[in-house]
C-alpha cells in the first residue's frame, strides 16, 4: 500500500505542536463573471452515454488499495480497518417537531440530470452545499444550484454548475463534446461582508474529450452583494500542485495531485479551503492541504488576492491530515486572539487498523490579519485531544422494503436489455447503502467553541452494526470539553451529519435517518455545550427505499453510494439544514409510463435521491 503516512506517533502526546515552516504564498486572479441562471429541464430520459467515463470507477472505502482499477477519481476515503469494540450511544426518537419552524424539498436527482436541456451526466451522491443568510437558501448539490427565499420559493434554479461557473456543459449531446467536470460543491454566507462564496473542484480535459489533462482546480464564486441572485466574479485556485500554474511542487505520483473533496470556512480576515491531496492518476495520499485567502480582496472583487497554503503531508506535522474541516463562524462572530484566528479539526480512526481512536486533532491559523500585508506571517498550529472512543462504520445501512423500479428493471431481462440496455442483475430488494466513514464533517465556531460531528460505528438492539453520530464541543484554547457523545438510535442509522451553532451557542445536528423500519428521511438533533445531543427529530420521512445506480454491476462504482457530506447553516436563531433523503416513490408499471423512466417528473432512470430544507426555530 502506497500510501504516505505522515504521522509521527511520539508527537501524538504534545500539548501543542507549531510548526516554523514558511507557507507557500499563492496570487488568485479575477477570472469572469455570472449570473445565477435557470436553465431548462430537458433532453433523452436515457442516452448510451449517463456517466462521466473519466469520474467512473471503483471505490477504495472498503479497502486499502489504491490501485487505479478500484478507486474512485474524487472522494476518496482511507479505511485500514473495522471497530473492533463498539458501544451503544444514547438518543431516542422524539415524539414531535416543536422547533421545526417549516421545510420544503430541495434539488433532486431529476434536477441534476435533466438541467441544461439534460446537457448533464447522472450523478450520485448527492454531496450538499446550503448556506444562508440576508433573506435567502442557497442549496448546490452534485452538480446543480438554486437560490431559494426563506418561505421555501425556488428563486433562480435548476442552474447547472458547469453554466454557473462559465464552462461549457458537462456533455453536449448533440456534438459529444466535453466540458469540465466540477464536483464537491460548498457554500458559505459570511455577515461580515455579506457576500456569499461558492466552491467547487473542477478537473479539466483534453480538449472536449472526456479523458482529463491533469489540471485541476478550486473554482470560488463570490457574490458581488449580499444578493445571491446577482453578479458573481468568479476566482481559480490550481491545486494539482506539480510545479505548474504557481503551485508548489509535492511530487505526486504520475505528475499531477487532486485537491479532492475542498471545504469551506472562515474568520474574520480570511476564507480557508482545505483538500484532501491524492495523486489524480496514481497511487499515494499526500495529506490535507489548508489555503487562507484574503476574504477582503475577495469580497471587494480584487482583481489580484493573495493567499497562502500550508501542506498538512509536510514530514513536521505531527498529526495524520486527513479530511482538516474548517470552521464557518456564526454571524461574524471570529476568534480575535493572536492577531486572529481560525479553527479546523480533523479526525484520524481511519488511519488505524482498529478503525478506532480516542484522538480529534484541534487546528488552529493564527495571525490572520496578516493575510493581506505578510501572508507568509500566518502561523499553523496543531495539537491532539482525548475523546470517548469512535469508529469507523463498519457496514452498509438497511431499508425499510418498497418499491424500488430500477432494481426491479435490472432483475428482469425484458425490462433491463429493452429499455435501459444493460444486462440483467438480480439483487436484494432493498438494497443497502452506504454510510459514511470516520472522517470529520462540518465544524463550526459559536459562543468561543469549536462544534463538530463526524460517525461512527454503533451497535444496534439486534446485535448488528450501524452507524451513529459523535458529537464535539470544544475550548480550542485550554483543549477542554464541553460535550462529547454518540446520538445513536437502536433500530436505524444516523449518518453524514452536520452541525450548525447560533451565536449564543445553541446547536442542531441534521443528517439522515435509514433502517429496516424507515425509508431514507432527513433527521435531526439538538446540540448543547452542557446537555449534549437532544432525541432524534424527523423533519421529513423518506416516501420510498433509495433506488440508485451506485452499487450496480456495469454502472462502475462498486459501493451504492449515498452521501459524502450534509450541510446546515446558521442563520440569527434560525439554524437551516439540509439533508439527502427520498421524497418520492413509485411502480415499475409507472417507471415505464411516458415521458420515461420520471415518474412524473420525480426521478430519473437511474436514481431517485432527494433533499430536504428545514427550518429550525432556537
Amino acid at each position: 500500500m502506497k500510501i504516505r503516512l505522515l504521522l509521527a506517533v511520539a508527537a501524538m502526546a504534545c500539548a501543542t505542536c507549531a510548526f516554523g515552516a514558511t507557507p507557500v504564498t499563492l496570487q488568485l486572479q479575477r477570472g469572469g463573471t455570472t449570473v445565477p441562471t435557470t436553465t431548462p429541464l430537458g433532453g433523452a430520459p436515457l442516452t448510451a452515454l449517463e456517466l462521466d467515463p473519466a469520474m467512473t470507477s471503483g471505490d477504495a472505502d472498503s479497502g486499502d488499495g489504491y490501485d487505479m482499477g478500484n478507486k474512485p477519481v474524487v472522494n476518496r476515503g482511507i479505511t485500514h480497518g473495522h471497530a473492533g469494540s463498539n458501544r451503544m450511544g444514547n438518543g431516542g426518537r422524539a415524539k414531535s417537531s416543536p422547533e421545526l419552524l417549516g421545510g420544503f424539498d430541495g434539488l433532486n436527482f431529476h434536477d441534476q440530470r435533466y438541467a441544461n436541456g439534460g446537457n448533464q451526466f447522472s450523478v450520485e451522491p448527492p454531496d450538499q452545499g446550503l448556506c444562508a443568510g440576508n433573506g435567502f437558501v442557497l442549496e448546490s448539490v452534485n452538480d446543480v444550484l438554486a437560490i431559494y427565499s426563506t418561505s421555501g420559493t425556488r428563486l433562480v434554479g435548476p442552474v447547472d454548475l458547469n453554466t454557473f461557473y462559465g464552462y461549457p456543459a458537462a456533455i453536449n449531446r448533440s456534438t459529444g463534446a466535453y466540458g469540465p467536470s466540477i464536483t464537491d460543491p460548498s457554500c458559505y454566507y459570511d455577515a461580515a461582508t455579506q457576500r456569499w462564496f461558492q466552491v467547487v473542484l473542477t478537473l479539466d480535459r483534453v480538449g472536449t474529450t472526456s479523458a482529463l489533462s491533469g489540471t485541476n482546480h478550486l473554482d470560488i464564486a463570490v457574490s458581488k452583494t449580499s444578493d445571491p441572485t446577482g453578479a458573481w466574479n468568479i476566482y481559480h485556485l490550481p491545486v494539482q500542485n506539480n510545479g505548474t500554474q504557481g503551485t508548489p511542487d509535492h511530487g505526486c505520483a504520475s505528475g499531477f495531485c487532486l485537491g479532492d473533496y475542498p471545504h469551506i470556512g472562515a474568520d474574520a480576515h480570511a476564507i480557508f479551503l482545505t483538500t484532501n491531496e491524492f495523486s489524480l492518476f496514481g497511487d499515494g495520499f499526500y495529506g490535507a492541504q489548508i489555503y487562507a485567502i484574503s476574504k477582503q480582496a475577495l469580497a471587494s472583487g480584487s482583481s489580484s488576492v493573495s493567499g497562502v497554503l500550508f501542506n498538512g503531508g509536510d514530514p513536521s506535522i505531527p498529526a495524520p491530515a486527513f479530511t482538516v474541516w474548517p470552521a464557518v463562524s456564526s454571524g461574524g462572530q471570529y476568534a480575535g486572539a493572536n492577531g486572529g484566528t481560525e479553527y479546523l479539526l480533523s479526525s484520524d480512526a481511519v488511519f488505524n487498523d482498529s478503525g478506532t481512536s480516542t484522538n480529534v486533532w484541534v487546528w488552529s491559523v493564527s495571525n490572520t490579519q496578516a493575510i493581506d500585508s505578510t501572508p507568509s506571517a500566518l502561523a499553523l498550529n496543531v495539537s491532539p485531544l482525548t475523546v470517548q472512543q469512535y469508529a469507523v462504520p463498519s457496514s452498509l445501512a438497511h431499508q425499510k422494503p418498497g418499491s424500488t423500479p430500477l432494481r426491479d428493471c435490472f432483475a428482469v431481462p425484458a425490462c433491463v436489455n429493452n429499455f435501459l440496455g444493460y444486462p440483467s442483475f438480480v439483487y436484494p430488494a432493498p438494497r443497502d447503502l452506504a454510510v459514511n466513514d470516520s472522517r470529520m464533517q462540518q465544524v463550526s465556531y459559536a459562543n468561543g467553541k469549536l462544534w463538530g460531528t463526524l460517525d461512527t460505528d454503533v451497535l444496534l438492539s439486534d446485535g448488528s452494526h450501524g452507524s451513529g453520530i459523535s458529537y464535539f464541543v470544544i475550548n480550542p484554547n485550554s483543549g477542554v470539553l464541553f460535550a462529547n457523545g454518540t446520538l445513536a438510535l437502536p433500530d436505524a442509522n444516523l449518518t453524514y451529519g452536520a452541525a450548525a451553532v447560533t451565536q449564543s451557542g445553541r446547536g442542531v445536528i441534521a443528517f439522515t435517518v435509514v433502517g429496516p423500519n424507515d425509508y431514507p428521511s432527513a433527521g435531526y438533533a439538538s446540540l448543547d455545550a452542557k446537555v449534549g445531543a437532544g432525541d432524534v427529530h424527523i423533519a421529513a420521512a423518506g416516501a420510498g427505499p433509495w433506488d440508485g445506480f451506485t452499487g450496480i454491476p456495469y454502472l462502475g462504482d462498486d459501493r451504492p453510494r449515498w452521501g459524502d457530506y450534509g450541510a446546515a447553516s446558521a442563520d440569527g436563531n434560525t439554524i437551516w439544514i439540509a439533508s439527502e433523503y427520498i421524497a418520492q416513490t413509485c411502480t415499475l408499471s409507472q417507471y415505464l409510463t411516458a415521458p420515461l423512466f420520471q415518474c412524473g417528473g420525480t426521478r430519473g432512470a437511474l436514481s431517485n435521491w432527494g433533499t430536504r430544507i428545514s427550518a429550525i426555530g432556537l
